[in-house]
């Protein structure tokens, strides 16, 4: 019995020994890989009304066991990519400067791409992007910089600007589809040049498939009961036809666009063992269930929700090459982040009597320059419109020696007599305003003072703004007001499985994830996490 105590004993101590021996896992407590998937126009009311369409391996898997954010808010309406910027910054557009997918050029009077930079060339475009429109550092910046550079950072998105915000200044790369001829493609800026992206256009080119692809509806059974009869009779069928020069553009903003960013993702976390290493590893990835702007039928309700069906089989197509990546004993983060639902949609048929009409920008900055001339003398003083703002020459005005406020007041006065203008305003009055105060424009915080316009106006709902003034990327589109919130669904280990109900800044999602990722918070995130 004695020599059997002593046989115990020193069993014991030579398995504490080797157990001292072993290296302390680095890793214990974070999970292997963050992924954070941003999903333009994701509506809580619209995907909890589809559960019961889903299979069980996409969105239900992620809504069982996780935080969700029923009501995430943005302040007041941002577009897709500066709704983006908010999420992997933790900062607002006048603190991070990204206010939208382009900006208003003064030099050629034209609004750019707002990620335009000479400096660095593109690898499969002629595109001339970088990340460096972003003033604060991201969520992939501090991931890559945990590790010091060993831990790697992907971003794969239809457009380029989303694609940059996710991999942010330190990324490995960042992928996006050209308009045209519709190829994976990034910018020198960053170091990789991925073989996966590289195989994926030798291989399955969408410039040499787009022709023969077509949005059709999803054959799950009762998917259209919800909707009127003839609906469900006379169903859609979207095709992209090599005589269409705009067809890259409209299929980016279709359903199957999803299908492209998930195959793409299934070869990096294959290639590149994403989360089957030491140092954490992070992909941000950009989907879309966005109301279809490229359908002639105005009602657009059956294309949305077989967007969330299609997508919620792409989501369970990534969750499962992620548990197969994904070594023993590790875990995944997974963020699914909406977008705001466009404040727009296309022009219901004249039949109805909806009242309606057309602003033209074009006019208006002719009107004023008439108006300008009367009061203040010859000169050109509107430089142009862009995106609800008109910019003026704010060079001759100081050369008159006038008042920049006073010159704006007195246009915004013009603008409010003008049909289709509910309201106008200064930039001055806005970044003024109180925060609190409900209005139909940005809030200062939404505003980025060094690029805004000097006027702001508000077009009547149901009134659409003449499309050859601005960026041209959409078919006409008629203004509505909507509420300028989203959703979020964090599923990750430790993270509690709750709604939350109550508003969340949309500002506090960086700092969440990266303190469920033990992640140094951006720079900017000036927000607590959520607890």
């Amino acid at each position: 019995m004695k020599r059997f105590s002593l046989i115990i004993f020193a069993t014991i101590l030579s398995l504490t020994a080797t157990e001292a021996q072993k290296p302390a896992d680095k890793r214990a407590g974070r999970p292997a890989l963050v992924v954070t998937a941003v999903v333009n126009g994701l509506d809580y009311d619209r995907l909890t009304e589809l559960r019961e369409y889903f299979g069980p391996d996409g969105f239900n898997r992620l809504l069982s066991g996780s935080t969700v954010i029923t009501d995430l808010d943005y302040g007041s309406h941002l577009d897709d990519v500066a709704s983006s910027a908010v999420i992997f910054t933790g900062a607002s557009p006048a603190v991070n400067g990204i206010t939208g997918r382009e900006l208003f050029d003064a030099s050629t009077r034209r609004p750019i791409p707002i990620f335009t930079d000479r400096t660095y060339i593109g690898n499969f475009t002629d595109e001339t992007f970088s990340p460096e429109a972003i003033r604060v550092s991201t969520l992939g910046d501090e991931a890559r910089l945990d590790a010091g550079g060993l831990g790697a950072v992907y971003s794969i998105a239809p457009s380029a600007e989303q694609a940059l915000i996710g991999a942010g200044h330190a990324g490995n790369s960042a992928a996006w589809i050209t308009d045209h001829p519709g190829r994976w493609a990034t910018t020198t800026y960053y170091k990789d040049l991925p073989m996966a992206m590289q195989m994926a256009n030798r291989s399955r080119a969408l410039s040499t498939r787009l022709d023969t692809l077509s949005w059709v509806p999803s054959p799950r059974g009762g998917l259209y009961s919800s909707l009127p009869s003839y609906k469900q009779i006379y169903q859609f069928r979207h095709s992209y036809p090599a005589s269409d020069p705009r067809r890259v553009v409209a299929f980016k903003e279709a359903a199957p666009v999803n299908q492209e960013v998930t195959d793409l993702a299934i070869d990096y976390i294959n290639q590149f063992n994403l989360g089957g290493r030491e140092p954490i590893d992070f992909l941000a990835l950009t989907y879309t269930v966005q109301p279809y702007t490229f359908s002639t039928d105005p009602d657009v309700r059956a294309e949305t929700i077989d967007a969330y069906i299609k997508l919620d089989l792409q989501l369970a197509r990534l969750l499962k090459a992620i548990d197969a990546k994904l070594p023993s004993g590790a875990e995944a983060a997974i963020a699914i982040v909406g977008t705001p639902v466009r404040p727009t949609s296309p022009r219901d048929d004249e039949k109805w009597g909806i009242p309606s009409g057309v602003f033209s920008p074009e006019r208006a900055v002719s009107l004023m320059k008439m108006n300008y001339m009367t009061i203040y003398g010859n000169g050109d003083w509107v430089l142009g419109y862009h995106n609800h703002q008109f910019y003026l020459n704010r060079d001759l005005i100081k050369e008159r020696g006038l008042n920049l406020e006073e010159v704006s007041r007195e246009g915004a006065d013009f603008l409010r007599k003008m049909s289709g203008v509910a309201y106008a305003t200064t930039l001055r009055e806005l970044v003024t305003a109180p925060q609190s105060e409900v209005t139909t424009f940005p809030i200062a915080r939404n505003i980025d003072v060094d690029t805004a316009g000097d006027i702001f106006i508000a077009v009547t709902p149901g009134w659409s703004i003449n499309a050859g003034a601005d960026s041209g990327r959409n078919v006409a589109q008629v203004e509505r007001a909507t509420p300028a919130t989203s959703m979020a669904v964090i599923k990750a280990p430790g993270v509690a499985s709750t709604v939350i109900t109550t508003p969340v800044d949309a500002r506090a999602i960086a700092p969440t994830i990266a303190r469920i990722s033990r992640l140094r918070a951006p720079n900017a995130a000036a927000l607590p996490p959520l607890r």
